[in-house]
């Protein structure tokens, strides 16, 4: 069962005092500045979810794969599996809070056979899920100016997809910019964040249907019946596809994890972060959806192709007219702006912990702490310029940069998938945090693996079963090839990290904690083990 605390909340210097202890049993040092308050923690996680911008984003793949009814139902079914995944990767978020998360649980709760292995996967596919999680926010925030521009132009502009390219690559340096300011900064931003998307979500709620006129407001049977298949492929499978809008909508709430290191009261803060998030996600999106439904009109066709190039902004333009949709549409680009700041913060903290541990190329140069902002300087623009490598596929057709949304949500199933199965699978001495699902657990892990594993499959398909060089799914070249290319480094004869890496490096010694020594057999394994040295630059 889930434990609350109990008793009179502890000082901050207490909490603090917990937080630096239980990571020194874990292995690491404090090396940031714990700024970030459970509400803070929730607000990376629900700021990156982002909500109404993310359903606009990816509205396109629900109203072509069922249009109405898959919107609503299809939003259903995908909470609830999601909300599976959340509440067991929040189990192991409790347990071992740390910013590796991932990668790290797949290494400690593995078998000594496999957990090397593993705990290089999972820490490749979390690399590029969460670069692609960016590329894709980004680029859904350069097609949102592009369609207030449409829109304000008196739909004359239509933006090219190298004109998109341009917003997409200033996007991403504005966000690097942003996320290299101190942790401080950073995290007084979040709450701000999660108020502007609460607010815009009950704006469209209740708004948008006293605005709707009565030729675009749909029948109930219409809004929760009816099926409109634009791609081609039978209707259950592409209902199946549809799911792409919430597993994408509501995904990277890892980015919690990431940023473990710099929460207060992490071990409780986290997991919360991680299921209150989902939840609140699922029902809001939700009432989103169905608003969305009854207000759409029927012509689905011209709403996918209007010269707006937006489909949630045909839809607010047909309610509320040209001045009051670039107004509301607005908020809607700075809330994907936020989700693109926020997804980054978390990525360059995630990718800061595999350079710790010495598994990427130039470890050495992303393991660096700035000494001025006291962030990981060097890994936000590492991550800025992969992501925008990802944005040359906008050059091979809009079918081949739309991957990035299947991609980003393919490559962390991968990531969340293996942990949770290592938990069950393999012989280890787990031990639950303050959130435990007790009896729960176990049947719950297992809907959650097998959910990812169906829709890690389902989403190597493309979009329609007709597909040229173009129009194919290049989510399955992009992240295969990055994986099949750290399979052949890791069994390189000599250099390989068969040879060297031993997962997850401690930088502290086993005496912490109290006057008790602690010695782990990770850490004693480790002990000898050359890890790569932190810098401050």
């Amino acid at each position: 069962m889930i434990r609350p605390s109990i008793g009179t909340s502890p000082s901050k210097e207490a909490v603090a005092n917990r937080d630096e202890a239980l990571l020194a049993q874990l292995g690491y040092k404090q090396e940031f500045k714990r700024a970030f308050t459970p509400l803070e923690v929730f607000g990376i996680s629900f700021s990156i979810i982002g909500l109404l911008p993310s359903i606009a984003s990816v509205l396109v793949y629900a109203l072509s794969n069922g249009g109405a009814s898959s919107m609503v139902w299809g939003w259903v079914v995908g909470s609830l599996f999601i909300l599976s995944v959340g509440l067991s990767m929040a189990e192991l978020g409790s347990a071992a809070p740390t910013s590796g998360g991932l990668y790290y649980w797949a290494h400690s709760l593995s078998s000594p056979r496999w957990r090397n292995l593993l705990s290089w996967i999972v820490g490749y596919a979390n690399t590029v899920g969460s670069i692609a999680s960016l590329a894709s926010i980004d680029w859904g925030c350069a097609i949102q100016v592009a369609a207030a521009a449409s829109i304000g132009s008196g739909q004359t502009f239509i933006a090219t997809n190298a004109q998109l390219f341009g917003i997409y690559i200033a996007l991403l340096l504005s966000h690097a910019v942003v996320c290299c300011l101190g942790t401080a900064v950073l995290a007084r931003l979040q709450s701000v964040y999660v108020l502007i998307n609460i607010v815009l979500c009950i704006v469209v709620i209740i708004v948008l249907p006293a605005a709707t006129p009565k030729e675009y407001i749909n029948s109930a049977s219409y809004a929760l019946a009816n099926f409109t298949n634009l791609n081609g492929w039978p209707n259950g499978f592409a209902f199946i596809l549809s799911l792409v809008a919430p597993l994408w909508t509501i995904c990277s709430f890892d980015s919690a994890v990431h940023i473990s290191e710099e929460a207060s009261n992490a071990a409780t803060a986290v997991p919360w972060a991680i299921v209150s998030s989902i939840t609140i996600a699922g029902i809001l999106g939700l009432a989103v959806n169905i608003a969305l439904a009854f207000c759409m009109g029927t012509d689905v066709e011209y709403t996918l192709n209007s010269p707006i190039g937006q489909p949630m902004a045909q839809i607010f333009f047909n309610s509320f007219g040209e001045k009051a949709t670039l107004a509301l549409w607005s908020f809607v680009v700075i809330a994907q702006y936020m989700m693109g700041s926020s997804m980054l913060l978390a990525a360059s903290r995630q990718t800061f912990a595999f350079a710790r541990d010495g598994a990427l190329p130039l470890s050495s140069i992303l393991y660096r702490i700035n000494s001025f902002t006291g962030t990981p300087v060097n890994t936000v623009w590492f991550v800025v310029v992969m992501a925008a490598l990802l944005g040359l596929l906008a050059f091979a057709g809009t079918g081949a940069i739309d991957a990035i949304f299947t991609m980003s949500i393919t490559a962390l199933y991968v990531a969340y998938a293996i942990p949770i199965f290592a938990r069950f699978a393999f012989d280890n001495n787990f031990k639950p945090g303050p959130f435990n699902l007790g009896f729960f657990s176990l049947p719950i892990g297992i809907t959650a693996i097998a959910f990812m594993a169906f829709m890690i499959i389902v989403f190597s398909f493309p979009t329609t079963p007709t597909t040229d060089a173009a129009s194919m799914n290049y989510a399955i070249v992009v992240l295969g090839g990055v994986l099949l290319l750290s399979l052949a480094w890791y069994y390189c004869p000599v250099y390989g990290g068969i040879h060297w890496f031993t997962g997850p490096v401690p930088n502290i010694d086993a005496d912490r904690i109290d006057g008790t020594r602690h010695e782990d057999s990770v850490s004693v394994e480790k002990k000898a083990e050359g890890a790569v040295s932190v810098m401050r630059v």
